[in-house]
């Protein structure tokens, strides 16, 4: 779906300012208020807003080590590798992947040494084959959508 400057912008705002109201946001773009709930519910409806929960942070929490497994799984066993990794708090995310390996999943952890207990717990399934794990040392760029929205946002296209 693509974006015109007004979602742009309402997409922002709600990215820098979640709690903000429809009323004030139609204040804050210049808009009717309709527009606004319009825009809104249409943006959900489409999938580009896919929530407006807190951003909790995993360290935070307590686990403060985050690493990268990429899983090669036995042939037909995907549905039954995706439900197991479901039961597993730490997996944040799974993806299936091309290239080397068949899964790419962000896990977290208590410790380093926790680190090892998720693994065992991820792995401990019969249709995983392998896991290769990569862990995090530093987050310069943190997942970031809001340049992205700017730029589908843009009169002028992406360059």
């Amino acid at each position: 779906m693509a974006i015109d400057h007004l979602d742009g912008r309402l997409i922002v705002l709600l990215a820098r300012e979640p709690r903000i109201g429809v009323l004030e946001a139609s204040r804050r773009l210049g808009v009717a208020r309709g527009t606004v709930q319009a825009r809104m519910d249409r943006l959900q409806s489409n999938g580009v807003i896919r929530g407006f929960g807190p951003d909790v942070d995993p360290a935070a929490l307590g686990y403060p080590v985050t690493a990268f497994a990429t899983l090669e799984i036995k042939q037909g066993q995907g549905a039954d590798v995706r439900a197991h990794l479901a039961t597993v708090a730490e997996v944040l995310e799974l993806h299936t992947i091309t290239g080397h390996g068949d899964m790419l999943c962000r896990l977290v952890a208590r410790s380093n040494a926790d680190l090892q207990r998720v693994i065992d717990r991820v792995v401990g399934f019969d249709g995983i084959v392998r896991a290769s794990t990569a862990i995090v040392m530093e987050n310069p760029v943190p997942l970031r959508i809001i340049p992205l929205v700017e730029q589908a946002s843009d009169d002028t296209g992406p360059g």
